[in-house]
């Protein structure tokens, strides 16, 4: 009985002023959220429905956005199959040689700490302009690069001209910038107990296996992290593809992003594009879901 006339007065119970104080420092988290975020994206999915060309009013056409992407836009398939490739050789790429470097830096040697701080400072840049830039100008036909090629005998090479190089040359830019998943890295080494590669190296591992049996199932959850981040980003990449290429040579670097961004702010059709952002949301949402599905295989949680 007590305890029933207890609840009742707590049902009863008005909020306090130290309630509406805490109301009053989340709202603008909460407004943010809705205005910026949950109204956007439950307006696009509405408009991907609809034919909807800037400054004029929504009229729904059901599912004819997605007929024409699939069916008759040939350069949303170019795109399709220019991100697919930049996801395929950027992600692997970055992880590969971030986790090399990490490797390499987690050791105790003169000026370490300088080298690391040295090797972090790419990705401070990360996604920038005046990145996309620069390595425009080291690979054009005139940069540095080209000039490194001649003096040692070799013909220029047409980087951002020729369709077999553009993607690939885009892509190391990318690659380039992996300080973020090499720290990631560096701190998932050092809490790998030296312990356990002192029983491996009695039990006569050479550093090879060591590296697979003890060092890859100890950082493996910061390694599927990283590749989860890269994955995404990857998938939604548009700075470098835009500032540099703009898309050629031939559709060659044309990238979903590029695609979306043209469709919405050159073409003004945000119907079309807001399909386009969704096509993209489901390829991402489906690629993670099957990395966390096979990713009990390999990945481990022990302690």
């Amino acid at each position: 009985m007590t305890n029933t006339v207890a609840q009742r007065k707590i049902k009863r119970r008005k909020y306090s002023r130290r309630d509406y104080q805490a109301f009053l420092y989340l709202a603008p988290w909460l407004i943010g959220f809705l205005v910026l975020q949950l109204y956007p994206f439950i307006m696009s999915l509405i408009y991907s429905f609809c034919n909807y060309q800037l400054g004029t009013t929504p009229v729904f056409n059901g599912l004819e956005n997605y007929i024409r992407l699939f069916n008759r836009d040939a350069d949303f398939m170019k795109s399709l199959r220019a991100t697919g490739i930049f996801t395929i050789v950027v992600v692997p790429g970055k992880l590969i040689l971030s986790l090399a470097v990490a490797m390499f830096l987690n050791r105790d040697m003169k000026g370490i700490n300088f080298a690391r701080t040295v090797y972090y400072i790419p990705s401070l840049f990360g996604g920038s302009v005046a990145v996309s830039v620069l390595w425009k100008i080291l690979f054009q036909d005139n940069g540095i690069v080209n000039a490194w090629i001649n003096a040692l005998g070799g013909r220029t090479i047409q980087f951002w001209g020729d369709p077999r190089y553009a993607l690939g040359t885009i892509c190391s830019l990318e690659i380039w910038q992996f300080g973020s998943s090499m720290v990631m890295f560096l701190a998932s080494l050092k809490q790998v107990p030296k312990s356990l590669y002192e029983a491996a190296a009695i039990d006569g591992a050479n550093s090879w296996h060591q590296f697979w049996h003890v060092t890859i199932p100890q950082i493996s959850p910061i390694l599927f992290f990283n590749m989860i981040m890269q994955t995404i980003q990857a998938l939604q990449n548009f700075t470098s593809s835009s500032v540099i290429t703009n898309g050629g040579p031939l559709k060659s670097t044309y990238v979903m992003g590029l695609k979306l961004y043209k469709e919405a702010f050159t073409n003004f059709k945000m119907g079309y594009a807001s399909a386009i952002s969704w096509v993209m949301f489901l390829i991402i949402m489906i690629v993670t879901l099957l990395l966390f599905r096979f990713s009990s295989a390999w990945v481990s949680y022990d302690d």
